[in-house]
């Protein structure tokens, strides 16, 4: 496996200036992989409805390719079968499991412009497929995902997938710090060139395959573009969830240990943009420091206010003042965010963070008083520091998931990187 920390990935700013395909193109545009393992059920089925619709909405010369990897079944056959009956469609047979594997090796066999899969079956609307390579065809975006958790999506699935998705997505967030919204859709496109960059530095071949991707993609300033779809579950998937859940838990910790320590391949900065976010080990360093000086001169306000105001308006006024300071300190120093641009959206997202703060330690003095009614202001200061402990934990993973979200701090940064460019 190639060692991604060797690779110096090229980025956006540095990759060949993308370009509308013309009109008239010889060759395949678009090459849709449909990987499958044991679907003798549904291939031939979803196949020749997706060979259909393309056939009827498609523009350009397209190409479907079933990437079968290591089936037991008559899946091999029918895929044969099928690409000798259809002429648009090709079939690849691999000795290993993971949808990741068969992607790699179909998308890096391919030269179509785009490359895209499907789930075989075909849960997500094909009436997507066009808005979701659209972009990549018009050189506006690099890659483009289906997102079921936007706005405008519509979708049937049970109350146990749709925790689980969107648990997994808030976990990206809230530790990866990424800006798309939804990583496992099986729904994807990319342009070639992007692809023939992205595919060395990503190491998984299964599940996890499309998050490694996209982070990657994203830490770069990669133009990555998100369309609403319809999805319908599939009741007879045979994914095991179980075994996913921990695979994609691996996945993220690995990702989130290259963040800290540096070595996540991401783009060399443009000429005159500015260096790219710290990692995750440095951010918490940054972070704690920041939190130890606020912490300090909110005890000193505290103790300052508290006789002319009492305990509660102390608190609320020292809380307020030393929230502004702490936003403006972590904006600049933890995430490496400088100029105005974004600087108001910043501070108003910071005060909401600031009202969890409030509600913590206001709630733990109104504990406090109920319960002793006669402590003493060391045992408040005491219970104000344990609160804040508690508050300061919660209100970095919303500095990183929200206030300071990989989308916004690259919009920030330089208008030329955009984590999502549509909904």
């Amino acid at each position: 496996m190639t060692n991604a920390g060797t690779i110096a990935f090229m980025g956006r700013d540095r990759l060949p200036r993308p370009a509308p395909l013309p009109a008239h193109h010889p060759e395949p545009v678009l090459d849709v992989v449909v990987p499958v393992f044991n679907e003798e059920a549904d291939l031939e089925r979803s196949v020749r409805r997706l060979h259909a619709h393309l056939r009827e909405t498609f523009p350009y010369p397209f190409r479907i390719t079933v990437a079968d990897n290591a089936s037991t079944d008559a899946t091999p056959r029918i895929a044969a079968r099928l690409a000798g009956e259809l002429a648009e469609t090709d079939w690849i047979r691999l000795e290993e499991k993971g949808r990741g594997r068969a992607l790699r090796a179909a998308w890096s066999r391919s030269r179509a412009p785009v490359l895209a899969y499907v789930d075989v079956d075909l849960s997500t609307g094909l009436a997507a497929l066009l808005p979701l390579v659209a972009p990549l065809i018009s050189g506006h975006s690099d890659i483009a995902i289906g997102t079921r958790l936007a706005h405008g999506s519509r979708v049937v699935r049970g109350p146990k997938r749709e925790i689980i998705s969107r648990c997994y997505n808030v976990l990206l967030r809230s530790t990866l710090a990424v800006g798309f919204s939804d990583a496992q859709c099986g729904f994807k496109a990319v342009r070639r060139e992007v692809a023939e960059q992205l595919l060395p530095l990503v190491e998984d071949s299964a599940w996890f395959f499309d998050t490694e991707l996209l982070v990657i993609a994203e830490r770069a300033g990669l133009r990555i573009h998100e369309v609403p779809v319809d999805w319908v579950d599939d009741p007879d998937s045979r994914v095991d969830i179980l075994a996913t859940a921990l695979a994609d838990l691996r996945g993220i910790a690995r990702i989130g240990r290259a963040l800290a320590r540096g070595t996540l391949p991401s783009a060399e900065p443009s000429q005159g943009a500015e260096a790219p976010a710290p990692g995750l080990f440095t951010q918490l360093v940054r972070f704690a420091a920041v939190g130890a000086v606020s912490t300090l001169c909110y005890l000193i306000l505290y103790a300052a206010l508290r006789p002319p105001l009492g305990p509660q308006a102390a608190n609320a006024v020292a809380l307020l003042a030393c929230a502004v300071a702490n936003t403006a300190a972590n904006r600049r120093l933890t995430f490496g965010l400088r100029g105005r641009g974004g600087a108001l959206r910043h501070q108003a997202r910071g005060l909401v963070t600031f009202c969890v703060g409030l509600a913590l330690t206001s709630g733990s003095l109104a504990a406090l008083h109920h319960i002793a009614p006669t402590a003493d202001h060391r045992i408040e200061l005491a219970v104000l520091v344990a609160a804040n402990l508690a508050a300061t934990l919660l209100r970095f993973l919303l500095f990183r998931a929200w206030v300071f979200s990989s989308r916004a701090a690259r919009a920030t940064r330089t208008p030329r990187s955009l984590g999502r460019t549509a909904r």
